[in-house]
């Protein structure tokens, strides 16, 4: 029976976030061993979830070494990179040798020492198992690939949705992929073409024009003779990198040429969609005129510059304070409150409190809101979702959470932990029913839709101020690749 390792240091680094992904941050529950990667994965739509259910198919022993993963922030710092993957390096030694290693890294991740970390990560691994032993990775569609993770890899492959509600199944053909590198049946050559393009963020709904055509068009090219992947990654713009923007990768079985040209051709179509692939979203009295007016409810106001997936704190009280100056209808929304959930709590359920909520980082978009509420509920923040969620994870822990009803008739869901606005059971799990609401703001732009699509009469893009606005003309780059569209009038062969 063959033998793989799977092992993986997944992050999402928002250079601009001053908040350090550092060891303390990993430490509080960031990091799972052994067997504890299989119970909290295992039945879980993640990478590891496919990866686990692809081995037991194939019949290959898939031996959980390390994994890490915290919600996006700012960069690892030095101690917590090497205290990390020098962990997995030395688990790959001592319990090697190994027949295949399928890695689960994000793509984005950046840390204080060195700006492509999961290139990083790949260099290490293959090193530790030398050159001849296959190793994959199935990458966030947000990944910022660079040349150096691509020649790492034996398999590159790249999440197709935006919300990333297909991991299980990429991961899955990745791994089966590897199985037959490791077989001799397929001999993998990669490709990579980086675009000078930054993709807006709040233009990569894989369900919209027009990252639905490239999507298509990445599937297309995969049908060609000897194709085994291509893959489109939309990039991550709150890295400031240089190798941060777009990028296309294919993989054929034995022809590096046809790779190349297959990488080419969609990275050329991308191109053509340069200028679609930007936005403006509404201002926020613009996206509440909009709300108040509808008939029924609930619309969905899409935070942007406060998005938990993407880097920000999830404290924003730009949209709140804004509705409760303007009586705005019953609304319901999530903050990340530590000292405000301590308030209330010993308070209690039942009593009535006047505390200020939100706003209160340096980085966080908006003031502290004071408001006069209502304790409803108490809970110990942690929910379970089993659907296919954005990410696929299956289990949550917001921390100790409060329910609160406000004066100005809006709920608030108050969180000591920045959980993504990715699972309807985040309201449920502690009472609130979002459908009841004719206002629902969600701390995210594309996390949310997978979950409030189905029961949002309309979903807004509010173009708000924070370490995630959708304006990426307000931040101030240092190290990202120059010219690069849409700062500049970049040129590209089409």
């Amino acid at each position: 029976m063959m033998r793989f390792a799977t092992c993986g240091l997944f992050h999402e680094a928002n250079t601009f976030s001053p908040v350090p992904a550092d060891r303390h941050r990993f430490e509080q529950g960031g990091v799972a061993r052994g067997a504890e990667i299989m119970r909290q994965y295992a039945e879980s739509s993640t990478a590891l979830g496919g990866y686990f259910a692809a081995a037991n198919r194939l019949g290959v022993q898939l031996v959980p070494l390390t994994f890490a993963f915290v919600t996006p922030v700012g960069a690892i710092t030095e101690d917590a990179f090497e205290w990390l993957v020098g962990d997995i390096i030395d688990q790959l030694h001592e319990q090697g040798p190994w027949d295949g290693v399928l890695l689960n890294i994000h793509g984005a991740a950046v840390a204080t020492s060195v700006a492509d970390a999961d290139g990083e990560i790949a260099v290490r691994v293959r090193a530790a198992v030398g050159p001849t032993v296959p190793v994959g990775a199935v990458l966030d569609m947000h990944a910022n690939v660079s040349q150096r993770l691509v020649d790492a890899l034996t398999i590159t492959s790249v999440y197709e949705t935006n919300p990333h509600v297909d991991i299980f199944d990429r991961a899955v053909e990745c791994a089966e992929l590897l199985v037959a590198t490791a077989q001799g049946r397929v001999q993998p050559k990669q490709a990579l073409v980086q675009l000078p393009l930054v993709a807006n963020i709040a233009r990569q709904d894989t369900g919209e024009f027009p990252m639905r055509e490239l999507v298509h068009a990445a599937r297309e090219l995969a049908r060609r003779p000897g194709m085994l992947s291509v893959s489109v990654a939309e990039g991550f713009p709150y890295a400031d990198v240089p190798h941060m923007g777009m990028a296309c990768v294919a993989v054929h079985d034995g022809d590096g040429a046809e790779a190349a040209a297959a990488a080419e051709e969609l990275a050329g179509q991308v191109w053509k969609h340069r200028a679609d692939l930007q936005a403006q979203g509404k201002t926020v009295d613009a996206a509440l005129d909009l709300a108040m007016a509808e008939a029924a409810g609930p619309v969905v106001l899409l935070d942007v510059g406060d998005n938990i997936g993407g880097g920000a704190p999830g404290d924003s009280t730009q949209i709140l304070s804004r509705a409760i100056e303007r009586n705005a209808p019953s609304l319901v929304q999530t903050l990340t409150d530590p000292e405000a959930v301590r308030h209330c709590a010993d308070a209690g359920v039942g009593a009535f409190v006047s505390l200020p909520v939100g706003a209160k980082h340096e980085h966080s978009a908006g003031h502290p809101v004071p408001v006069e509420a209502v304790v409803r509920t108490i809970s110990d923040g942690r929910f379970e979702d089993p659907s296919a969620t954005h990410g696929g994870f299956r289990y949550f822990d917001q921390g100790r959470t409060v329910v609160l009803e406000t004066r100005a008739g809006h709920t608030l869901v108050i969180g000591s932990k920045a959980v993504m606005n990715s699972s309807l059971r985040q309201l449920t799990s502690v009472g609130v029913d979002p459908r009841a609401f004719r206002i629902v703001v969600a701390k995210g732009v594309n996390s949310p839709r997978a979950a409030y699509t189905p029961i949002a009469s309309e979903l807004v893009v509010v173009d708000t101020d924070g370490v995630t606005s959708m304006g990426i003309e307000r931040f101030r780059y240092r190290f990202r690749r120059k010219p690069m569209f849409p700062f500049e009038a970049a040129e590209f062969p089409e």
